[in-house]
């Protein structure tokens, strides 16, 4: 439990700060592993069945969007003094209007994260013990993350060392057992990429799907950008948010193109089945014995790795809110362990009240919570895409040499970058199947800001 006789709270003239327990091995898994997770292991099952052998070229799109997106806050967080949490380069680039609403939209995108998290665990350890509740299954493994999340930084980033070591080592086996069948030299009937080309070709439904694929695909590959987040609390810095995009674009190379083109050329695209594990089909397909039991303990790796960064993430961006005047200044304390207990406590709040919506509520207060954040990063990206324009052109005019690292191409590769995100959001705009997701998140953000202006005029 937390002694709160040991609470450092903030004094005038004071700035209260957040220890530095992470080591550089914790934030380069931490980074590694923040991408890995249910939609690569299950989600993307649901794109081959749609598009066919050419999901790799829609996930290889999203994937570069992305990395673009990381490219522009390496240079950020290397040029810009004190400034290194991912809410906050909308707020140097656009002023406090866009730092305010990127804070609170991207609390609110991982709160909701969590309970969902909580709801796939529960269900995948209920399978295991039926006698216990789903429900108490889910309160459980909140409440033990949230304890190893008020223990210590340096536990929560031993705690996701190992979760996402377990997953980048899962998909490193991966990918040499589906390789080796593929190349032939486990397949008896030889190396063989013929499923890239039958049952109606390499796009079967054409290239369009291919292209409004990427509007769903782009959301699994969103969570790079939490390394920003922790390595306000490492001890290199900035210099650990210089190498994303290098670490990004090998993590989507290895992860997502690689293994899920050795997918669909063991596995003919019209047989995988939406909702189920590719993963795991693909080790039974080539015989691997308890491959399908492999892939669910797996699946429950990368579930509790999100849950424990997401529980993480919530506090911190609360935390950083409270800095900068966004939210109650009594947030803005630290135990004697250097951790944000008090803000620990009240984001996760919000996780176990939408946990309960879940189980009270699920087809109108849940669908509505879980809605509401499925266009949360794409504006959030867009928000700190434009920012880095902003903050790039003040630079070359009165600080070039601040400089370290530069965005490629800028600013047409930027620019480029917001007209896919852009085209992502109206792509959902005018398919019935995601625009609840688009407007209502587009609603949230309106309540944010309405909340921002308010404070202002409160304020005078």
């Amino acid at each position: 439990m937390t002694d709160y006789k040991d609470i450092d709270v903030a004094a005038a003239g004071e700035e209260v700060q957040l220890g530095k327990s992470l080591e550089n091995r914790h934030v380069t898994m931490i980074t590694l592993g923040g991408i890995i997770g249910a939609g690569l292991f299950v989600g993307s099952s649901t794109t081959i069945s749609q598009v066919g052998p050419a999901a790799v070229v829609s996930f290889a799109i999203a994937g570069l969007a992305v990395m673009l997106v990381m490219r522009m806050i390496s240079e950020m967080a290397s040029s810009l003094d004190g400034v290194q949490a991912f809410p906050d380069f909308a707020r140097a680039g656009l002023g406090h209007w866009a730092g305010f609403l990127s804070g609170w939209l991207y609390w609110y995108f991982w709160a909701v994260v969590v309970a969902v998290e909580a709801v796939i665990g529960a269900k995948i350890i209920a399978e295991w013990y039926p006698q216990f509740a789903e429900w108490q299954i889910g309160v459980a493994l909140m409440l033990v993350l949230t304890a190893v999340n008020l223990l210590s930084t340096r536990a929560y980033g031993e705690f996701e060392f190992w979760f996402s070591l377990i997953k980048v080592g899962a998909i490193l086996v991966f990918i040499a057992i589906a390789g080796a069948w593929v190349l032939g030299l486990t397949n008896p009937a030889g190396a063989s990429l013929a499923n890239w080309t039958q049952h109606g070709g390499f796009a079967p439904n054409g290239w369009g799907l291919v292209l409004a694929a990427v509007a769903s695909t782009i959301f699994t590959m969103c969570g790079a950008e939490i390394a920003t987040i922790a390595a306000a609390e490492s001890k290199e810095g900035p210099k650990a948010i210089a190498r994303l995009s290098m670490s990004v674009s090998a993590r989507i190379l290895i992860f997502y193109v690689i293994s899920l083109s050795l997918i669909v050329a063991i596995l003919p695209w019209n047989g995988v089945v939406a909702g189920y594990s590719p993963f795991a089909a693909t080790l039974e397909a080539i015989n691997l014995p308890y491959g399908k039991e492999i892939m669910t303990g797996l699946v429950l790796v990368a579930v509790l790795s999100c849950l424990n960064s997401s529980l993480y993430i919530t506090s911190r961006t609360l935390f950083g809110l409270a800095k900068h005047g966004d939210a109650p200044q009594w947030l803005v304390a630290v135990n004697k362990r250097k951790v944000p207990a008090r803000a620990i406590l009240i984001a996760s709040l919000f996780s176990y009240v939408a946990y309960a919506a879940e189980r009270l509520s699920p087809n109108t207060v849940f669908s509505f919570l879980v809605n509401s954040s499925g266009a949360t990063m794409l504006l959030l990206y867009i928000l700190c895409a434009v920012a880095q324009i902003r903050i790039r052109n003040r630079l070359e005019a009165n600080s070039p040499e601040k400089l370290q690292i530069r965005m490629w191409l800028f600013p047409w590769l930027t620019l480029a970058t917001i007209g896919v995100m852009a085209g992502v959001l109206i792509f959902m705009a005018i398919s019935p199947a995601r625009q609840l997701e688009l407007f209502t998140s587009l609603l949230v953000a309106g309540l944010f800001l309405a909340g921002y202006w308010g404070m202002k005029k409160a304020r005078g």
